[in-house]
């Protein structure tokens, strides 16, 4: 290093406690590359990591438990950048520390198909734990990481043997908290005292319209400690790291709470016209920009993405000390797998997504004609195979006993009863799904939750994210149409199949009857490679009896033929409580000597996936005439009913009155049905 440089950064570290002139250095590295990064792609949020370099350094260097070489090692620390925008900073860190990220994939921030998005992404980047951008996310999937981590500690764990132990780390920024999903769930993390959650809040007052004092003036630490967080406010600028390790250690220490430190920052940091301003936060600083930040630090303007020689070395202690926690870890996994051989072949089939058991030794199969409502069917079915599934943490929004999802003997996760399977998540759907997601990262649990399907509106960005990341999270929602009845428009859903089935990357289930219900438990079990929603009813469905009828585990291929014709007139498709209509209709025609054939098509996206063959043999091309009837919008019907096929559906909202009155008055009707099967043939034919 030149003389000029070691001055200024000697400088520079009396001005920060805490950081030594090689800390300062490595802080730089870390600003630097971020803002050419930025600048590279013309196109980003450089502001947040220069602000927030300093505490990411520390964390990453001196508190975090990770492994460079084994990002998926089980018991490392996890870091969620909730604040997303700033994505570079985690990029930087990544590639600084030793991860499968070089410079070149920094030079191609936000360029198609590099491992440095816009936003970091699930799945996509190694070391990324879950994908954050939309504010308030990251923050609320960092609760369910901490649920997970609870519960496999407790199930896991014996004395001598802490083979879960860690924590889970947060950088969130005011956008972050301003998002109601945070509050929902932070809140719900406060009453369940996870201790072993450490958020950092970047207080840099700065949002795109400007300073914070625009919209956001409250109090945020005594907000949190309303929650019943620990809170530890941090005054200065960002880079008074003696004060910030004080923090970290206290939160570390800490028991009972989780921790917010609120760390006053400043965006932009370093820069002579753009720190402290809204400029700073979603836009490159220009070259001139740059160029003057880099000769005030003492850096030679003329290099980019440089990595001097003594912050390599620094920071590849990350490394050293990262195969060091590992190899003690596998060496008390050696000793804990001896002394307890059955929970650790537990521990390595979870980690392997493996089941403990064959799901069809335990399934329910429901004797035909019954009418049971499907969530009823659903909750039979808990309560059959939960008890041998002890990988699986069920919940509901405090709509327990409407959504049936709590299993016989399933005990409540709480606060110092980290043993429980069920999660009391309150009054809150959109911060429940985004915690479930939290949990299905943790790649050993799999967490289903419950709701009104009409609540879907309140939780669609979670379900987006989860089909955007692959999270193998289960929704399930109870209350499917105007089925519900009494409770009248504002809770019947109408749209929301549409617009579920909009979602790309998430499988819709509507099964129409219990044995259906039960194989639909079974598929979103077996199959983790994405969420599943199951959608069901309120109202009783005949159960089809299983000898006459074409098996529920069809549901797999997304549709079947239940019954009727092989050579038909007319094809009647049904989903949930309305494939008895079908039926029912298809009996009526064929007394007037009209062959119908009856098609279940619970799942639309499996269907899809299906080759021709299999699809013409369900909708044969040749059968012009078809019918469909499902209680909600026809929206994305037309592509299985064709020009001449008709629907039997709802074109606008429902209406306040007993269940049977409802279908009758929006002529959801067997009549109905026959009539439309009758005009749709007329149609083929002319």
């Amino acid at each position: 290093m030149t003389t000029e440089v070691l001055e200024k950064m000697a400088a520079n570290a009396s001005k920060h406690p805490g950081l030594s002139e090689l800390d300062e250095l490595c802080v730089q590295t870390i600003r630097f590359l971020s803002m050419e990064g930025v600048q590279k792609a013309k196109s980003g949020h450089p502001g947040m990591p220069m602000g927030m370099a300093p505490a990411a350094y520390k964390l990453w260097t001196k508190y975090m438990k990770h492994n460079p070489a084994n990002a998926k090692w089980h018991n490392r620390d996890r870091f969620v950048l909730s604040a997303g925008h700033g994505s570079m900073l985690i990029y930087s860190m990544l590639h600084l520390c030793g991860y499968d990220m070089t410079l070149d994939d920094l030079k191609n921030f936000r360029q198609w198909e590099s491992k440095t998005p816009g936003h970091p992404e699930y799945g996509y980047t190694e070391g990324v734990e879950v994908t954050t951008g939309p504010l308030g996310q990251g923050i609320s999937n960092a609760v369910g990481m901490a649920v997970a981590e609870k519960y496999l500690a407790e199930y896991f764990n014996r004395d001598g043997f802490d083979v879960i132990d860690y924590n889970i780390y947060v950088i969130a920024g005011d956008g972050c908290l301003e998002e109601g999903v945070s509050s929902e769930a932070c809140s719900l993390a406060g009453h369940l005292g996870l201790d072993n959650l450490i958020v950092v809040y970047d207080d840099n007052r700065i949002t795109i319209d400007g300073d914070t004092d625009l919209s956001f003036t409250e109090d945020t630490a005594k907000r949190y400690e309303s929650y019943g967080w620990n809170v530890i406010v941090v005054d200065g600028d960002g880079n008074d790291m003696a004060a910030f390790e004080k923090a970290i250690e206290a939160a570390q220490a800490h028991t009972g709470q989780p921790t917010m430190i609120q760390l006053r920052t400043h965006i932009g940091y370093g820069s002579p016209n753009f720190q402290d301003t809204h400029t700073a936060h979603g836009a490159p600083l220009g070259d001139d920009e740059i160029k003057l930040i880099k000769e005030n630090a003492g850096w030679d303007p003329e290099k980019s993405f440089h990595v001097p020689d003594e912050a390599k070395a620094e920071f590849s202690k990350c490394q050293e000390r990262g195969a060091q926690w590992q190899t003690e870890w596998d060496a008390k996994f050696g000793e804990y797998e001896k002394a307890h051989p059955e929970l650790a072949k537990e521990f390595r089939d979870a980690a392997a997504k493996k089941l403990p058991v064959n799901l069809d030794d335990h399934l329910p199969v429901f004797p035909g004609g019954e009418a049971l409502a499907t969530r009823q069917a659903s909750g039979k079915t808990l309560d059959a195979i939960m008890p041998h599934l002890p990988m699986v943490i069920g919940g509901s929004a405090d709509l327990t006993p409407s959504n049936n999802t709590r299993f016989k003997g399933a005990e409540d996760f709480q606060k110092g009863q980290w043993g429980g399977r069920y999660m009391r998540y309150g009054v809150r759907e959109h911060g429940m799904g985004a915690v479930m997601n939290g949990i299905a990262v943790s790649n050993m649990l799999i967490p289903y939750g419950a709701t009104f399907y009409c609540f879907t509106d309140y939780m669609r960005p979670t379900i987006r994210l989860a089909g955007l990341s692959h999270y193998p999270t289960i929704f399930v929602f109870t209350h499917d149409s105007i089925g519900l009845g009494e409770d009248g428009p504002t809770h019947q859903p109408v749209e929301h199949m549409a617009a579920m089935r909009a979602i790309p990357g998430v499988n819709i289930f509507r099964p129409a009857e219990a044995n259906e219900t039960a194989q639909v438990w079974k598929y979103m079990l077996e199959n983790r490679n994405q969420p599943h929603l199951i959608v069901l009813t309120r109202q009783g469905c005949p159960t089809l009896d299983q000898t006459k009828c074409a098996s529920a585990a069809n549901v797999a291929k997304g549709a079947y033929v239940v019954c009727g014709s092989d050579n038909p007139d007319v094809v009647l498709i049904g989903t949930g409580s309305e494939l008895s209509l079908a039926m029912e209709a298809a009996e009526s025609l064929e007394k007037e000597g009209v062959k119908a054939s009856v098609v279940s098509m619970p799942c639309w996206e499996l269907f899809d996936q299906q080759d021709q063959a299999y699809k013409d043999s369900v909708l044969p091309p040749s059968v012009k005439a078809r019918v469909a009837v499902e209680a909600g919008i026809q929206q994305g019907w037309e592509k299985y009913i064709g020009d001449n096929g008709k629907f039997i559906g709802m074109t606008g909202y429902g209406a306040s009155a007993p269940a049977k009155e409802c279908f009758k008055q929006f002529g959801i009707t067997t009549e109905n049905v026959v009539a439309a099967a009758k005009e749709s043939i007329q149609n083929a034919k002319s």
